[in-house]
């Protein structure tokens, strides 16, 4: 009997262990990576500096988590109907100005070049941080349906790369210019016609003579692009220190990310406002010294000076549109004010 219940324990044991060893192995289920499609309003070439450093190294930190696929200028979607693709979902996130987007708000028109209300790069992140501008974009946006608006930085000031020479105000005449719309707008009081073109299509139709210039970049972009391979000029007045652009996101596409991964996106688009800077502080200065594409012209100070009254003139009309332009017309004539009284290096008589 003692025999019997020690093979009793012995088989139970055994069987014990077993059922153990047989029990099947759980595996891990793999991750769902997110996938997101984001456009710029860049080329190729541009888009190698202005944002695809940040969203390679997003991909990278994500680690599998979540992958954004970069497209460029109208590859998905005419640059002009973005915001309406991203309200749909068609795309989850955009880099652009709110101006060529078309973007249904009334501070749209600040977007992209909004004639002589910066001098400097360094001014748009310091209105947006530190005078109020990243409140009132919120505010904007918060009342439209479907898009999250997320960061705005600066890029290149607007200057003008011509085929003839631009050496005085009334040099502007008559000159078929491809640039944003806003700018176009307020250039047209100088008598430039404004041309809206898909911006693949910008250098050929320079080539074929259907374009006289560009008004959409600095010096930097020239050189990157192509543009200063099919121009002669580069007039060294502009009548913007800096375009204003933007990310955007579709909200619902925001909503459902976890807070580590909107965390990551938010220091990629810091990185790729930094990057930025100083890209395009270097390359301005660089290629007006060192480049052989373009020949510099100026317009003289004094006479320059008459279209920065006239961009005063066009921001009353700006801020009659709405008491939230008004604010930001107040905001821009109060910073600059300050910059003005500040002086050197700030500003410069």
């Amino acid at each position: 009997m003692a025999n019997r219940r020690d093979l009793l324990k012995t088989v139970g044991a055994a069987g014990a262990a077993g059922a153990v060893l047989a029990a099947p192995a759980v595996h891990a289920q793999p991750k769902t990576t997110i996938k997101w499609r984001l456009q710029t309003y860049a080329g190729p070439a541009l888009a190698a500096h202005v944002i695809k450093p940040s969203i390679d190294a997003f991909n990278k930190v994500a680690n599998g988590e979540m992958e954004i696929e970069l497209y460029y200028a109208d590859q998905l979607v005419p640059t002009g109907e973005l915001f309406r693709a991203l309200q749909r979902g068609t795309i989850d996130a955009v880099q652009s100005d709110d101006d060529s987007i078309a973007a249904p708000v009334d501070i749209s028109v600040f977007g992209g070049y909004f004639p002589f209300a910066c001098r400097y790069s360094l001014d748009v992140p310091v209105l947006f941080h530190q005078w109020g501008l990243n409140d009132i974009w919120a505010e904007a946006y918060g009342e439209i349906e479907g898009v999250t608006w997320l960061s705005a930085g600066a890029w290149d000031p607007c200057h003008f790369n011509t085929v003839e020479p631009i050496r005085s105000v009334a040099d502007f005449k008559g000159l078929r210019i491809f640039t944003f719309p806003t700018a176009g707008r307020f250039l047209a009081r100088l008598g430039v016609v404004p041309v809206s073109l898909p911006w693949e299509d910008v250098e050929v139709a320079v080539q074929t003579g259907e374009l006289d210039g560009i008004a959409w970049s600095g010096i930097t972009e020239d050189y990157t692009v192509g543009w200063a391979d099919v121009t002669n000029y580069f007039l060294t007045n502009n009548i913007s220190g800096a375009w204003c652009g933007s990310y955007f996101a579709n909200a619902d596409k925001w909503n459902a990310l976890p807070d580590h991964l909107k965390e990551l996106f938010r220091l990629c688009m810091d990185s790729s406002h930094y990057y930025r800077q100083h890209w395009y502080w270097g390359g301005e200065a660089k290629l007006r010294v060192t480049g052989t594409k373009l020949a510099l012209t100026t317009i003289p100070d004094d006479e320059w000076a008459t279209v920065e009254a006239e961009a005063r003139d066009f921001w009353n009309e700006i801020a009659e549109i709405s008491p939230r332009n008004a604010r930001v017309v107040k905001i821009l004539r109060d910073y600059n004010a300050e910059m003005d009284k500040a002086g050197r290096p700030y500003r410069y008589a």
